[in-house]
């Protein structure tokens, strides 16, 4: 994407075959939730129980949607504009509050985080409609959807700051369904009529590319906590065992994800003749289940590292198995909208994690944790040798994602 030389304007021009760069501001904001993941890392942590769960899932659900929507954001706008580059900015600051807020969201720090939401969702929605204006009527009207029911949703988010234990997390959850049901609802409201996948001419390949560095940034992020919480400890062989099996299952994520399907599904959705579909489908909903399998592969490390040669316990397998099995969930639905078929490694993959269940539980905690790694392996490696003859293929590697 070129910049857009229309007099005052705050928008990308799309020009050649290439797809617009991430910006070093886009990767700045970033930064903001390495901290973010770090933070709900740390709550499952300190909460491991099905209520530390359930919010824990609700505010992962929150971080993402506010940082999807602000890269969907920097996709129209151009960031080397400085009014775009103070927007960020001032994000930034709302994003360090709410992540700041994240431990204490359901206690003492509700307000802060509510309120750090709704402004960073609102307030840029409402600079989204000041530079569209002139320029992109057809999108300004999109924008009046999405501010109409970020409006409401935050009446939701505002109420749940003053309520209370199950109240909270009730309003707080009604509020997310909002946000999260209304663009499969092309974000209709009344006087509006809705938004058609169509009309959202996003650029496929900068999308494709910020939801993987938002993937990279929750790899990171593990790395960080297991290497902080290995340098605390007595480096005895079972602590060393687990600091190798958390590293190599950090890595055997990378490689599932970026090897092979990454780069298919950028090839893709910058071809795709309705890119706004797929990025819906694929990259707003689906990489859920890849960022939070990350996260709670995480505390899973943390578990085995605390207690490596001691027996499993429930939690540990949850954490452990669980956390592997939610991201091969993930990239199963992710290769099977962008390449058209469920890769059979993540099916068995995820077949053996089921199979370990039961054998955890004579397992230690090492093994438990070294076993799951192994499964990882094994898939990221049937996957990329099963592709191997293929690499190097363009645009006939990838079928239609509606197949």
């Amino acid at each position: 994407m070129a910049r857009d030389h229309r007099r005052g304007s705050l928008l990308r021009t799309r020009e050649g075959g290439g797809h617009g760069r991430v910006t070093f501001v886009e990767l700045f904001f970033d930064l903001v939730f390495v901290f973010a993941v770090t933070q709900l890392s740390h709550s499952l942590l300190a909460h491991f129980t099905l209520a530390g769960a359930a919010q824990t899932a609700l505010l992962m659900l929150a971080v993402w949607w506010v940082w999807i929507y602000t890269s969907s954001v920097t996709n129209w706008l151009d960031p080397e504009t400085i009014p775009v580059r103070l927007m960020l900015f001032v994000l930034m600051l709302a994003g360090l509050v709410l992540s700041t807020a994240i431990p204490k969201a359901f206690e003492t720090r509700g307000a802060a985080f509510a309120a750090a939401y709704v402004f960073m969702q609102v307030g840029r929605s409402l600079f989204m409609l000041r530079a569209l204006k002139p320029h992109s009527p057809g999108n300004y009207r999109n924008f009046q959807r999405i501010t109409a029911w970020l409006v409401l949703a935050g009446l939701f988010w505002t109420a749940g700051a003053f309520a209370e234990g199950s109240a909270r997390f009730g309003l707080w959850a009604v509020a997310l369904a909002l946000e999260y049901v209304s663009p499969s609802l092309g974000f209709w409201t009344p006087g509006l009529s809705r938004s058609t996948t169509a009309d959202w001419d996003v650029e496929g390949g900068h999308i494709a590319e910020r939801c993987g560095l938002f993937i990279i940034i929750a790899l990171g992020e593990s790395l960080l906590v297991t290497g902080a919480t290995f340098g605390n400890l007595a480096w005895a062989p079972a602590t060393v065992a687990a600091f190798l099996t958390a590293v190599v299952g950090s890595i055997a994520m990378w490689w599932i994800y970026f090897a092979i399907g990454a780069e298919r599904a950028s090839r893709l959705i910058a071809g795709s003749p309705d890119p706004g579909r797929l990025a819906r489908l694929a990259y707003t909903y689906i990489h859920l289940p890849i960022v939070a399998g990350i996260i709670v592969a995480a505390v899973g490390d943390e578990f085995t590292l605390a207690h490596p040669d001691q027996p499993t316990d429930t939690k540990t397998i949850l954490a452990v198995l669980g956390g592997p099995a939610l991201f091969l969930v993930g990239n199963l639905l992710f290769k099977r909208v962008t390449a058209g078929w469920f890769p059979l490694s993540h099916l068995v993959g995820l077949a053996l994690l089921a199979g370990l269940v039961p054998l955890s539980f004579f397992m230690s905690a090492a093994a438990a944790g070294a076993t799951a790694t192994i499964v990882l392996v094994v898939v990221a490696v049937w996957e990329w040798r099963s592709r191997a003859p293929r690499r190097g293929a363009t645009s006939h590697d990838a079928p239609d994602a509606s197949a």
